[in-house]
């Protein structure tokens, strides 16, 4: 169920990404402004990927 709503999460936040006109400060949105955002999104969802596949293995390990 987490990952579902992760997964909904990112979607939603890269869609919004890629409409907005401004940002929240104001500035203009250009295609490269747009593209730096969505890198520190990615950055951030594959942060918190890595760290659900060391919890998993973290648990799995113990079970055995």
């Amino acid at each position: 169920m987490v990952n579902i709503g992760l997964v909904v999460l990112f979607f939603g936040t890269f869609i919004f990404i890629l409409f907005r006109k401004v940002d929240g400060a104001g500035v203009v949105q250009t295609p490269q402004a747009k593209e730096i955002a969505l890198v520190v999104l990615g950055i951030f969802f594959l942060l918190v990927i890595v760290c659900q596949l060391v919890v998993y293995l973290v648990i799995h390990n113990r079970k055995e």
